[in-house]
C-alpha cells in the first residue's frame, strides 16, 4: 500500500458542487496548489488527480468545507474508463 507522501498522482480527483458552494474560500487557503479562486471567490480546481503528497491536505479541505461543497471523487481505476 503506497504511503500518502509518495510521489505521483493518486486516482482521486477534487470536485466542487457549484450549487452548494458559498464562496468561503477555505479550500484555497488549505490547498492552494490545487484550488484557486475566481473573481467572486468561488473555487477553480486544478485538472487531474490529486498528487499523493497532497492527499492528506485534500481530505482536510473536503472535511473543513463549511458548505460541504467539496469532495474527493474516485478516479478511473482498473476496469473503469
Amino acid at each position: 500500500m503506497p504511503h500518502s507522501s509518495s510521489p505521483g498522482p493518486s486516482r482521486a480527483r477534487l470536485q466542487v458542487n457549484p450549487i452548494a458552494c458559498s464562496g468561503h474560500g477555505s479550500c484555497a487557503e488549505l490547498l492552494p496548489e490545487l484550488v484557486s479562486l475566481d473573481e467572486w471567490g468561488y473555487p477553480l480546481l486544478a485538472d487531474g488527480p490529486v498528487p499523493r503528497g497532497l492527499a492528506r491536505r485534500a481530505r482536510r479541505a473536503v472535511r473543513d468545507c463549511p458548505a460541504l461543497a467539496l469532495r474527493l471523487a474516485p478516479g478511473p481505476g482498473p476496469g473503469r474508463p
